[in-house]
């Protein structure tokens, strides 16, 4: 039975300078999407009912001409909503000049034990500070976590409680050849993300959803005597930065955005023949198009 897709993840560029080393993209290239590819595909994807589409990247603040793949998007009746790791003045300057025109927007972050792991910068508070230079309504702190401690969520519940802004998480997803390169075994990592959770809860109202996840996680890492992931389910298309659109970022199947309009309307609305992994479900699970769609955010307790 094939899932009605409702809203598109689009990769407006190519590369990001963040280079996380724990980084589940699908694709990683140099360029940016051209605005009439995009366009296409946007007049496809509302063809075959998308109600509202995320620009995601690389990063998108380093796309120049983000202002105009926003209205354009809004003119096709699409909700826009943004994911981005815009921390300096010129990317929060090309964030801030879009912001009103955007649903929600996304900052992403990462804990200190996930700094340490992934080589980055991404703090939590400037991800705040980006996020409180911004006019837009929904504003959203999303923090993947890995060796969480008791004083750092404590921290993170009162920054985020002063700031005023919705924070999402995840946990780090660490595929079979990095979990050797740490040392580690299976086991291990999801102990640690099992503890992660535990304190996580004390701090926040973690969501239904989370815990649902963190369970989808783990039967995808130790699938039950070694039984069939299960199939793609996911309701958001994916539009890689070079126009093709997949229903799964990691799925071999592709269609281009410049085919002709009945075979993008058949990919679309045909049965996802992709199964689920651990890094597909991770991008899936990131902040959707919709603006009503926040069952994961987390509130500060």
């Amino acid at each position: 039975m094939s899932t009605q897709v409702r809203t598109a993840l689009i990769s407006t560029a190519g590369h990001c300078k963040v280079a996380c080393g724990f980084c589940f993209r699908a694709d990683r290239a140099h360029g940016f999407l051209d605005t009439a590819t995009y366009t296409r595909t946007l007049s496809r994807l509302r063809e075959a009912g998308v109600e509202g589409v995320c620009l995601s990247g690389g990063e998108p603040t380093h796309h120049p001409r983000l202002r105009q793949l926003v209205r354009l998007a809004r003119q096709f009746g699409m909700a826009v909503s943004m994911v981005t790791s815009a921390r300096t003045a010129a990317e929060v300057a090309a964030l801030s000049r879009v912001a009103r025109l955007l649903a929600n927007v996304t900052v992403s972050a990462d804990s200190q034990g996930a700094m340490a792991l992934g080589r980055t910068t991404r703090t939590a508070t400037s991800g705040i500070d980006t996020l409180r230079a911004l006019g837009t309504g929904t504003k959203i702190l999303h923090v993947t976590c890995w060796d969480l401690n008791d004083e750092e969520c404590r921290e993170l519940a009162g920054l985020v409680s002063w700031a005023g802004v919705e924070v999402q998480f995840s946990p780090v997803v660490l595929d079979e050849r990095t979990l050797r390169r740490e040392g580690g075994s299976v086991q291990d990592y999801l102990a640690r993300q099992q503890l992660d959770a535990e304190l996580l809860g004390r701090h926040f109202d973690l969501s239904d959803r989370y815990r649902a996840y963190l369970g989808e996680l783990r039967g995808l890492q130790l699938p039950a005597g070694g039984g069939e992931r299960w199939q793609c389910r996911s309701a958001t298309a994916y539009v890689s930065a070079d126009g093709r659109i997949r229903r799964c970022p990691y799925g071999q199947a592709s269609v281009s955005a410049h085919a002709p309009r009945a075979a993008i309307g058949q990919f679309l609305t045909a049965p996802a023949q992709d199964r689920v992994t651990p890094d597909c479900a991770a991008i899936c699970r990131r902040p959707a198009a919709a603006p009503d769609d926040r069952s994961a955010s987390c509130a500060a307790v």
